[in-house]
C-alpha cells in the first residue's frame, strides 16, 4: 500500500513515490507514458513531476514534448483532480538557449507558465519550481563553488517571488519550490518570503547512495525550515539498479544512450555500486529496492522521484515503499559511504 506525506506548509497529500517523466518523448513514446501514468495512479501514486525542457537531454526539436504527453493523458483520462502536478521553468544555459535567454524575469515566468498550462491541458499547476538557479553556483555534478568576479547576475530573489506571487493570485499556480539549489539560495528565498511573499515549500535535488551531498548543508535547512526534499536520480541514472555492473543493461539504457552522465559510471561509482550490491544480496533485496528504501526512510524526504522506461521497472520502484531497511543494513551502507563518499556528486 502506498504511503503519503503532506507537502510542507500545506494540506496537499502526496505519495512517497513521485512519478518522474523526463523520458517521455525520448526513451518512452506517448503510449508508454500513458501506460505508466495509468499504472502509477492505480497503485497509489498521485504525484507527477515534469518540466518544460523535458525530455532530457534538452533539444529544440523535442522541447515541451513530455508536458504534451502528460497533457493528452490528462485530457483522455479526465483524472486531473486525482493528481498533484509539478513542473518547472528552465534556468539559463547553453542547452536551454532554444527556450529563452531571459532567466527568471517576470515575462519569462509568465510565458513559461502559460505555455506549460497549454501543453499540460490544465488551468492550474499544483507545484511550480525553478529548475536551477540563474546565478553562478555549483550544480549538476560540480562539487565545489567557484566565485566569478565578473558575474553579471544581480540579486533578484525578491523580484522572482513578486512575480510568482502574481501567478499564485491569478490561480495559475498554487505552490512554489526550488530545484538544484544550495543552502544560501534556499535561505535567501525563505528570508525574502517573510515580506508577505510566497514561501518555497520543496527543493528538488539529486539524492542517492552515490550522491548524498544534500546531507552536507541542505538537510539541516530542510529539517529546521520544513522545506521538503523531492529526491531525483535516486538510482543514479539506473546505475543503482545494478544492471550495468551485472551486464544486464540494454542498448537503450540511459548511460548507453547519453555518455555525458559519466559521473555515475566512474571507477569510484562502480566500486561503490558493487559494494552496495553485495549488501543488498546479503539482505535478500534487489539493489533497486535497497537504494530506493534508503531514500524513502530519510526524514527530510517528502517524495522520491523515480523514473522508469518500462512497467516492470515502475512496479519494482513503486513497491519499494513496502520495504523498511533494518538498522544493521543501514550500518553496512554507512561503512561504504565512509570509504567512498558521494562518488557521483
Amino acid at each position: 500500500m502506498m504511503k503519503y506525506k503532506l507537502l510542507p506548509h500545506t494540506n496537499i497529500k502526496v505519495s512517497t513515490i513521485c512519478l518522474g517523466t523526463m523520458t517521455y518523448g525520448r526513451q518512452n513514446n506517448e503510449s508508454d507514458g500513458h501506460q505508466q501514468l495509468d499504472y502509477a495512479l492505480e497503485h497509489g501514486v498521485n504525484f507527477i513531476d515534469t518540466a518544460e525542457m523535458y525530455p532530457v537531454p534538452a533539444e529544440a526539436t523535442r522541447y515541451g514534448n513530455t508536458e504534451r504527453i502528460i497533457g493528452t493523458w490528462i485530457k483522455k483520462s479526465k483524472k486531473r483532480s486525482e493528481i498533484v502536478l509539478a513542473t518547472k521553468i528552465a534556468g539559463p544555459g547553453d542547452y536551454t538557449k532554444h527556450i529563452r535567454t531571459t532567466g527568471f524575469s517576470e515575462n519569462s515566468l509568465n510565458e513559461a507558465v502559460e505555455n506549460s498550462l497549454k501543453r499540460l491541458q490544465t488551468d492550474y499547476i499544483d507545484l511550480y519550481q525553478l529548475h536551477w538557479p540563474d546565478r553562478n553556483t555549483n550544480k549538476f555534478g560540480v562539487r565545489g563553488f567557484k566565485h566569478e568576479k565578473n558575474e553579471s547576475w544581480e540579486d533578484n530573489f525578491k523580484n522572482i517571488l513578486h512575480s510568482l506571487d502574481k501567478l499564485i493570485k491569478s490561480g495559475k499556480i498554487r505552490q512554489v519550490g526550488l530545484s538544484n539549489e544550495n543552502p544560501w539560495g534556499v535561505m535567501r528565498f525563505l528570508e525574502e518570503s517573510k515580506n508577505n511573499l510566497p514561501r518555497m515549500i520543496t527543493i528538488q535535488n539529486p539524492y542517492s547512495l552515490l550522491n548524498r551531498q544534500f546531507e552536507v548543508g541542505n538537510a539541516e535547512v530542510s529539517m529546521r525550515e520544513n522545506i521538503g526534499l523531492l529526491a531525483y536520480s535516486p538510482l543514479g541514472c539506473g546505475v543503482l539498479s545494478g544492471k550495468y555492473i551485472q551486464k544486464k543493461d540494454e542498448e537503450n539504457s540511459r548511460l548507453n544512450l547519453f555518455k555525458r552522465f559519466v559521473r555515475y559510471s566512474s571507477k569510484q561509482s562502480t566500486e561503490a555500486t558493487s559494494r552496495y550490491l553485495e549488501i543488498a544480496q546479503r539482505n535478500n533485496l534487489s539493489l533497486t529496492q535497497m537504494a530506493l528504501a534508503f531514500i524513502n526512510q530519510q526524514p527530510f524526504v517528502t517524495s522520491n522521484i523515480i523514473g522508469a522506461t518500462n512497467l516492470e521497472q515502475l512496479k519494482e520502484n513503486i513497491d519499494s515503499v513496502q520495504i523498511e531497511l533494518k538498522s544493521e543494513t543501514l550500518k553496512e551502507i554507512e561503512k561504504v559511504h565512509e570509504l567512498i563518499p558521494d562518488p557521483a556528486t
